[in-house]
């Protein structure tokens, strides 16, 4: 397990997954640079998974939490979720989202701040690029793994 992030809330999904998170964690965090430790909580909420439009995560820069909602959602999903996420806290290290930098964060943030829609920009790109990235290598990796299991 990375010593940089510590896993809360839902043990289940982390349970599950155990070997695809440990193998994700220290390859995005070695992507993204991020050198602080954060806590990533997975959060089961069946409101929250009823709704078309319901929040997919979060993260909060003053308690370097990262939020990221499991209940009805596809593992590959969180992952991407995660990803987007764990940028922002990358971003956070760097110090582009402390306060005097971040300015309104307000509904609507992401549309009317234009630095903040540059952070949301970059979550976007990189979080899924990295994910993307990783999901490639882990399945090349699991498939040699298969070829040589069956060779012998």
């Amino acid at each position: 397990m990375n010593k940089l992030i510590k896993i809360s809330g839902d043990p289940n999904i982390y349970k599950e997954y155990q070997q695809q998170f440990d193998s994700f964690f220290p390859y995005i965090q070695k992507k993204l640079g991020f050198d602080k430790p954060c806590t990533v909580a997975f959060k089961e909420d069946v409101e929250n998974s009823k709704d078309p439009f319901g929040k997919t995560g979060y993260y909060n820069p003053t308690t370097h939490e990262v939020a990221v909602f499991t209940t009805g959602r596809g593992m590959k999903d969180i992952f991407r979720s995660l990803a987007h996420e764990l940028t922002h806290h990358a971003q956070n290290c760097r110090g582009d989202l402390q306060s005097g930098i971040q300015g309104e964060t307000g509904p609507g943030y992401a549309q009317k701040n234009p630095h903040l829609r540059k952070m949301e920009k970059q979550a976007y790109l990189n979080g899924n690029l990295f994910f993307r990235d990783w999901e490639d290598i882990y399945k090349r990796k699991k498939i040699k793994i298969n070829v040589i299991v069956k060779e012998h």
